[in-house]
């Protein structure tokens, strides 16, 4: 959800800028831009749509200038076209933006009145005339400090000066913004990965803070404009080079490799060789945390779902859900004995680390469920437990949220074993069954050429269904979502047994509904649910486990069996084939998998 890059070089920064806008595309976008720095004027070039319709502009490949700033844009305030892309620019000033400025009205009437002229809808448009009238009195330090404290919201910025041709300026408060460093060149990013192509020595910015990036150097401010001295960090390179292989999309390529992502989160957490779980310093003592609350946003707050079973079935625990967004406005009754696990993929969800922000003032124990150990949300967690399923550039979550569950599973098992909550008999079971999840994982990939065919009928229709009990029931939210996300088809996700009190009104002749079914404790309740929607004339897709007992149910359009493991596990096996139909679906509709429209993959506004 938008990206920021920009680079102070000794040589022309117009492709790599584009190279590096190439990289966030994965964020989730609409317009693109960028601006340069040559014979003292800012050049500014900006398209709506994709990074490679700005790279084929004649324009940008005219572009000269050693500094320069880019931006793709996801869209906020004022329509995605190539007025209201970033940057935006006055004659002096050239400002990239990621965030909403809450009091952008207010700013906008005030320097009207001052006599400036606005181009476009935006609120960005707001910091570049105001920043613009702060220079008239004072210095660029003195500048874009009193400017930062008139603005109310969220950003993280990037600021190009006519007259400064070896200087930009980078500022954040909630969006996360990083600082990298190269040989007589410096750089600007709103993440990590654009910059890991250039340099793999990274600052990142707390909330306040602005820098100011020259070519040989970097100098820190806080808030109040006083210089401050920040580490620099040294990020693995292991993900640099991640890319499709042979596969037609990111999201075909990472949900095939799930069986390898939770092989590495098993092997990253159990002690196979004293058949335990290893979760080194953890800061708390078990006997001080008697409840826990999960956090998160869309497919992470599904995750918090999934995990909400387990929790209540393998501990003694008090178990709440929230969602983020939800979470912080909420009048919160915070308690001491509360563990916060807050979950997000990128760990720079916005609403989830404005929680996490909140519990942190209230002095409450934190943990993070992330999958970018560099993230905001790590970084300020008392306790990070890494998912370790490597980049992830599909918006719509797969192998992470895999990776999300299974972390999430092993803490219960550990937390469980720990409170003596469950035996160790039973502890020493599940963890053999554990081990063998990324073969059943491998198996239940084969379901798909029976998928591909069944999704025709999902892309005919005009709306369906996606329903479960008990642990089936976060995995049909989860399986809705995916449809939604990349079909763009309307689905629903219930607890099967909600069905008669309302829902079951939607159902008419050849709607397609999923039911999750697998043997376990609800699995005869989940059939006669899964007969009421056949009695109204839905074609029912059944999904359930391999097993030697008949499926006494009548008139099911389709069945597919995955494999069979107990029950705390069939959850991670009964999401593959959801993921497929989602994924089939869209390619169907011939829609751009990898980036659906109107989604980020990292969320970074309210």
């Amino acid at each position: 959800m938008c990206g920021i890059i920009g680079i102070n070089s000794y040589k022309p920064v117009s492709a790599t800028i584009i190279d590096s806008l190439k990289k966030l595309e994965y964020r989730g976008y609409d317009s693109a831009g960028i601006a340069t720095l040559s014979s003292g004027l800012i050049n500014e070039v900006k398209s709506e749509g994709r990074v490679d319709i700005l790279e084929k502009n004649s324009l940008v490949k005219d572009m000269e200038g050693t500094i320069g700033i880019g931006h793709v844009r996801w869209a906020t305030h004022g329509l995605p076209n190539s007025i209201n892309a970033h940057p935006h620019s006055s004659q002096n000033v050239s400002v990239v933006h990621n965030g909403i400025i809450e009091n952008s009205t207010l700013l906008k009437k005030f320097l009207v009145g001052k006599g400036h002229k606005f181009k476009s809808q935006t609120d960005t448009e707001v910091i570049v005339h105001l920043i613009t009238e702060n220079l008239k009195s004072d210095n660029i330090v003195n500048s874009i400090k009193k400017t930062l404290k008139s603005l109310h919201g969220s950003f993280a910025l990037g600021v190009l000066f006519k007259d400064q041709p070896d200087l930009i300026v980078g500022a954040r408060r909630g969006s996360p913004l990083a600082v990298g460093y190269g040989p007589n060149e410096n750089y600007l990013g709103s993440d990590s990965y654009a910059l890991k192509s250039m340099t793999n020595k990274i600052t990142y910015l707390n909330d306040g803070e602005f820098c100011v990036i020259k070519k040989t150097h970097v100098e820190f401010f806080d808030e109040e404009g006083k210089k401050i001295n920040k580490k620099v960090l040294e990020l693995s390179s292991e993900d640099q080079k991640y890319d499709k292989g042979d596969y037609k999309h990111f999201m075909a390529k990472e949900i095939e490799e799930q069986p390898t992502t939770i092989k590495n989160g098993i092997n990253e957490y159990l002690d196979t060789a004293n058949n335990d779980i290893n979760i080194y310093n953890f800061p708390w003592k078990t006997k001080d945390i008697s409840s826990i609350t999960l956090i998160g946003c869309g497919t992470a707050y599904h995750s918090c779902l999934m995990s909400k079973y387990w929790f209540e079935q393998l501990t003694s625990l008090d178990v709440s859900v929230d969602i983020a967004s939800e979470f912080r406005y909420r009048k919160n009754r915070f308690k001491k004995e509360t563990l916060y696990i807050f979950v997000s993929q990128s760990g720079e969800t916005a609403d989830t680390y404005a929680a996490l922000d909140l519990c942190k003032k209230n002095g409450m124990k934190t943990c993070a469920v992330v999958n970018v150990i560099e993230s905001s949300i790590s970084r300020d967690s008392d306790f990070v437990l890494p998912i370790h399923c490597g980049t992830e550039i599909g918006v719509a979550s797969t192998k992470a949220f895999l990776g999300q569950i299974l972390i999430l599973y092993i803490l219960t098992l550990k937390l469980g074993l720990l409170r003596k909550d469950i035996s160790e008999k039973a502890f020493l079971e599940k963890l053999k069954d554990l081990k063998n999840l990324p073969n059943l994982v491998k198996q239940t990939l084969q379901t798909d050429n029976k998928i591909q065919n069944i999704s025709n009928t999902f892309n005919e229709a005009k709306g369906s269904m996606f329903l479960g009990r008990g642990f089936s029931y976060p995995i049909a939210l989860e399986g809705a979502l995916k449809l939604k996300e990349l079909s763009y088809i309307h689905a629903e996700g219930y607890p099967a047994g909600e069905m008669k009190h309302g829902p079951l009104a939607l159902i008419e002749e050849g709607m397609p509904v999923v039911v999750l079914a697998p043997r376990d404790n609800y699995y005869k309740k989940t059939i006669s649910n899964m007969q009421e929607v056949i009695a109204r004339g839905a074609k029912v897709l059944l999904i359930t486990n391999k097993s030697k007992d008949e499926i006494f149910s009548e008139n099911i359009w389709e069945t597919i069996e995955v494999e069979s493991t107990n029950e705390d596990l069939l959850p991670f096996l009964l999401t593959i084939p959801l993921q497929k139909l989602a994924y089939y679906s869209a390619l169907k509709k011939g829609y751009d998998i990898d980036k659906p429209r109107n989604l980020a993959k990292s969320v970074t506004v309210e």
